[in-house]
């Protein structure tokens, strides 16, 4: 039987839970979601069948490593399976009509794209949960992540600071909208004309303790967390030579970090330029968190599958 025609008068698209941008998650549904990934990464084999017989849409228009492997890995280990799509999404044919077919195949989509209108799209047309697994504004499976390794690391996320170094980008914004829901207080410091969105930094502001600088030093004193990323996201490669000389300060080394708290711990959400925002010492380091951060995102998005697809 064909699916129903819900643009046909009588019809109501059905209520569906998608992760479009962070705040799409009620503050009930993101600590669900980081309870069930402790718990799936704690005792794997109680839901080696959760999603049996469920198949998701993978859409790749950016190179992924993490990302690629720990859904694809995260689906079969839950019982399920993927199919896995690299190049443009609404280049060969409109996005509405692309998320149409997918959605009458799949029972989950899963994009990682350039720009975060291409997610809405595919959301507004999508009568199964579409997930945002990286846009040009919003990183929100990479903050699950990271938010899942802080309280591996404190016990807790209660009056823990997190100061973010570097570019204002889709990391800095999903950490200021997870993290400072969970009661930390987020600092982010950027070189000027380097700043979040700030619409973004309003909404974040609302729901938790933000606070935005220029000053790396302020950011990381007293900090429980020192986060980085590159300084030229995908997308930014044109604009390296004119951030290479404004990005410099803002680099993460020995010194900054002896700048924290003595358990202050480094991370950065990969792939890494060592040498530019980072040090080989630093990423090297006993402090440095970034490989629990890779390993929690496979976990994390087990947690999110396990809440979307109920």
């Amino acid at each position: 039987m064909a699916a129903p025609n819900f643009a046909e008068p009588g019809f109501a698209k059905p209520m569906v839970q998608h992760l479009t941008q962070d705040l799409d998650l009620s503050q009930e549904a993101l600590t669900r979601i980081l309870d069930l990934a402790a718990q799936v990464k704690r005792t794997p084999q109680r839901f080696a069948q959760a999603l049996a017989g469920r198949y998701l849409s993978l859409l790749f228009e950016k190179p992924s490593l993490r990302t690629r492997v720990t859904f694809e890995l995260a689906i079969k280990q839950l019982g399920g399976d993927a199919v896995t799509m690299v190049g443009p999404v609404g280049e060969r044919e409109p996005v509405k009509d692309v998320v149409r077919n997918l959605d009458r195949w799949t029972q989950a989509i899963v994009a990682r794209v350039f720009s975060q209108d291409t997610v809405k799209e595919l959301a507004q047309w999508s009568h199964v949960p579409v997930i945002n697994a990286l846009s040009d504004l919003y990183h929100p499976c990479q903050a699950l992540a990271d938010v899942q390794t802080i309280k591996e690391r404190f016990g807790r996320w209660e009056g823990l600071k997190l100061a973010f170094v570097g570019d204002g980008n889709n990391v800095a914004h999903s950490l200021m909208l997870t993290a400072g829901r969970l009661g930390m207080h987020v600092v982010v410091a950027t070189p000027k004309g380097y700043e979040p969105k700030p619409q973004v930094a309003a909404a974040a502001n609302r729901l938790g303790r933000i606070t935005l600088t220029n000053d790396p030093l302020e950011a990381v004193d007293g900090a429980h967390v020192v986060y980085t990323d590159v300084w030229a996201s995908m997308g930014h490669e044109g604009e390296k030579d004119t951030r290479l000389q404004s990005f410099p300060p803002y680099r993460v080394d020995e010194t900054l970090m002896s700048k924290t708290r003595p358990d202050a711990i480094f991370m950065h959400c990969l792939p890494a330029k060592r040498g530019e925002e980072t040090t080989d010492a630093v990423m090297e380091s006993a402090r440095s968190a970034v490989f629990d951060q890779a390993e929690n995102r496979l976990h994390a998005q087990k947690g999110l599958l396990l809440t979307l697809l109920g």
